[in-house]
């Protein structure tokens, strides 16, 4: 169920960023957030720190990715990681759930960071979701 889920979230993470035009990478609703390609950054980094922590899989090396870079870049970025993370979920079964691991310096098991992950997603799509709405423009999963 965990592995469907992020199939189907991690696409609407993308569709997201597609889905924001290139001018608008640099929005933030208050000075307080993030701009849009910040957002995306964080994701793309969180993702591929989140996925390895609970799969064992190291990362592909990736170019340190900016949060100006062309919005092209950026969903590359986060496309990969995404990519990433999928591969990360289809190594781990059931029987690994209960394994210690480390997830950003603190002793867990597997289902901790595999399933923090589904739950960062929404919040971050529901972020998205919101840029895009102040923008203007109607997210991906309300459109369907």
């Amino acid at each position: 169920a965990a592995r469907l889920m992020a199939q189907r979230s991690g696409l609407h993470l993308i569709e997201g960023a597609l889905a924001m035009p290139a001018d608008k990478y640099t929005y933030q609703p208050t000075g307080g957030q993030m701009t849009f390609g910040e957002l995306i950054a964080h994701v793309t980094g969180d993702n591929r720190t989140t996925c390895a922590s609970f799969s064992g899989l190291t990362p592909p090396e990736e170019p340190k990715l900016s949060p100006t870079a062309p919005k092209a870049t950026l969903v590359a970025a986060l496309s990969r990681s995404v990519a990433f993370c999928d591969s990360a979920y289809a190594s781990v079964s059931d029987a690994k759930l209960g394994e210690p691991v480390t997830w950003y310096g603190t002793r867990t098991t597997r289902a901790e960071p595999l399933l923090g992950l589904l739950t960062d997603w929404a919040d971050h799509y529901g972020q998205q979701a919101m840029y895009l709405r102040l923008n203007g423009i109607l997210p991906p999963t309300a459109r369907k």
